[in-house]
């Protein structure tokens, strides 16, 4: 066969499978904007299939889309946030598997977005706090109201339940619980031996604490971590077949916490965040859902960010073994370096926002109701806010100045819990191991929003 008719069939056929692709992607797209949660995980994967090794300088910067799912599970993210923070630093991705939307990638942008919440609005009712959150009543049973996807005032008052649970006074009265459980958990570790970092260590001590938290049987723990993991998997067709399917597990969670809000609310009050929950005129008659997204909020935000903290911390000194020798020569950098595991792994990936009027940011024109994602991740990689951003630095002198608990009135509540677990887990590491070393690539996440760690398998040497 000729060069050149070979050619024009290559052409004709890869224009056609292109055509198809396109045809297939609007209907998925369609189905999605419409809110539609039976549809296949597989489908839609399939419909935005990309190669996330491609390089992102070598195609035009309106293609680079940063929230496709395949980049944060091969973790090939890196370049693309390079490349917007230095060309495009608010970009605007027109079509993709979460809707239109716009990548806020420097640090200043990201705050500004996350400090100004009368312009940039959390509702779920406009979409949420993650890409991809679609607009649904308050009374849709897939809708999942929770004080952090509300503005002020409704966002304040129940916020304002939980906090006394985090003041440093009843943080302290925490900390010898917390090291008498990390004490246990390593000790249970075996030596020389390969095994999963984050379900023998990182999901334990998540989980127990979460118990804790809520006043639930120890034995009920991993129930919690599974239902943290449910709402990252949503999407995943290796957990879920459709969207819907992962519902049905947490409306288990919903069934489970409800029995424990009711009797909660005939008891006395006590320190725990349900009977917290039961006890405050703001969040003692919520909704079936208002409950489960409030109790969902809980459970992946004090899961999540430890969680893959605890991991991330491990692999950032595997990867930096100058400065792992720098710990190992001076355990007292544990509570400077706490803040830059936190600020390296940035644990949750982005925060999503919806404009509430037409506004200007970084020089481009945001219109009334567009979706925004302030990308933590790549706030804490940008070198024009942070001194040598992309190295992995245990004793910096400023190490809180990161975007990884956001901004504002939405900033984590739990930050300092979470600091306090990564800081005694590592004191109790350093007091019985010489090393914990890598010994296999991490598994990631495949999502935009947690930047999570799901295998790290590792050696203990003694």
């Amino acid at each position: 066969m000729p060069k050149d008719r070979f050619n024009l069939q290559l052409f004709s056929h890869l224009a056609m499978e292109s055509m198809i692709m396109s045809v297939e992607r609007q209907a998925v797209l369609a189905r999605m904007r419409s809110g539609d949660l039976t549809l296949s995980n597989a489908e839609v994967l399939e419909a935005f299939k990309i190669d996330p090794h491609f390089d992102p300088y070598s195609v035009p910067l309106e293609e680079l889309d940063p929230a496709h799912p395949a980049l944060f599970a091969n973790d090939t993210l890196w370049a693309h946030f390079e490349r917007l923070r230095a060309e495009d630093p608010v970009h605007y991705t027109a079509e993709s598997m979460v809707g239109p939307y716009w990548s806020v990638t420097k640090y200043n942008d990201i705050m500004y977005v996350d400090t100004h919440h009368e312009l940039f609005s959390s509702q779920q009712r406009a979409g949420g706090i993650a890409l991809g959150g679609q607009p649904r009543e308050d009374e849709d049973p897939y809708a999942l109201p929770m004080f952090i996807a509300e503005d002020p005032p409704k966002h304040d008052a129940q916020r304002r339940v939980i906090t006394p649970l985090f003041i440093p006074r009843n943080l302290a009265e925490l900390e010898p619980l917390i090291r008498e459980r990390a004490g246990q958990i390593l000790d249970k570790l075996p030596i020389n031996q390969e095994f999963n970092w984050v379900r023998e260590v990182s999901v334990e001590l998540t989980g127990q604490m979460l118990a804790t938290l809520f006043d639930v049987p120890q034995e009920d723990r991993m129930k919690l971590i599974n239902w943290s993991d449910t709402v990252s998997n949503l999407g995943n067709p290796e957990y879920f077949d459709t969207p819907e399917q992962g519902f049905q597990e947490l409306f288990q969670c919903l069934a489970y916490f409800t029995e424990y809000y009711n009797q909660r609310k005939t008891e006395p009050a006590k320190f725990d965040l349900i009977s917290m929950l039961a006890h405050d005129p703001s969040t003692n008659n919520m909704t079936p859902q208002e409950l489960l997204g409030n109790v969902l909020l809980l459970i992946v935000g004090g899961n999540d960010t430890t969680r893959n903290s605890i991991t991330g911390g491990v692999l950032a000194l595997n990867k930096h073994p100058r400065e792992y020798e720098k710990l190992l020569q001076n355990p007292g950098l544990i509570p400077k370096m706490v803040p830059e595991i936190i600020r390296w792994q940035s644990p949750v990936a982005h925060m999503a926002r919806t404009a509430l009027q037409d506004t200007e940011l970084g020089g481009k024109q945001i219109k009334k109701g567009d979706r925004l994602a302030m990308w933590y991740i790549s706030g804490n990689r940008d070198e024009e806010a942070i001194d040598h951003a992309n190295e992995f630095i245990i004793d910096r002198d400023n190490p809180r100045q990161h975007t990884a608990f956001g901004y504002g009135v939405h900033r984590c509540v739990g930050n300092r819990l979470a600091e306090m677990q990564l800081r005694v887990m590592w004191e109790e590491i350093m007091q019985r191991f010489s090393r914990i070393e890598v010994v296999g690539e991490p598994v990631y996440l495949p999502t935009s929003f947690i930047h999570g760690i799901k295998d790290l398998q590792v050696i203990i040497r003694a």
